[in-house]
């Protein structure tokens, strides 16, 4: 099933997050939940879909990547679940363009840490630990962003606030 994702405006995406429990999250509501966000970020298509984005103030992102470009450090990362996630960032900052499910056809370039360390639970609810560099780092800091209130749009440099398509044009889509 898709599910609709808000746009900004919406209040739950700057609302905040609450946890999930170890029973909640290997009962059969959020299992569903997980199955249903992960056709959502498929068909949007996005790399990543956070709780909030479709409505819920949970704190829980799921996130996969396809792409290969060495040039931005972006590799394939297999489908995967991070809950109730907690973020150490290191590394210098880097710039790069991001665009969101939640704010359509926009995007900017948002300084981002090169390198994070996240510990979360995953689907199962057993603690992982991911060390993240490059785009998989982007991706990570992005979603948990959502989780605690905030859109690349808090994070971006003003002047680069462009639509997707005028991007394009400049040949600086991400």
């Amino acid at each position: 099933m898709l599910l609709k994702i808000v746009q900004v405006g919406d209040p739950v995406l700057r609302a905040g997050t609450r946890e999930l429990t170890r029973d909640e999250i290997v009962g059969a509501k959020v299992q569903q939940l997980i199955e249903w966000m992960r056709e959502t970020m498929r068909d949007a298509p996005g790399v990543g879909l956070a709780a909030p984005q479709i409505g819920l103030p949970l704190r829980l992102a799921v996130i996969e990547d396809g792409a290969l470009v060495p040039e931005l450090e972006r590799r394939p990362i297999p489908f995967h679940v991070v809950i109730n996630p907690t973020l150490t960032v290191g590394g210098e900052m880097v710039e790069h363009g991001e665009g969101c499910l939640s704010l359509e056809g926009f995007q900017a370039e948002v300084p981002r840490a090169q390198t994070v360390r996240v510990q979360a639970l995953d689907h199962l609810a057993r603690p992982v630990t991911i060390d993240a560099s490059g785009w998989y780092a982007r991706i990570l800091q992005h979603e948990i962003d959502h989780l605690d209130g905030k859109l690349y749009i808090d994070r971006m440099d003003a002047r680069t606030f462009t639509t997707a398509r005028n991007a394009r044009r400049a040949g600086k889509e991400n």
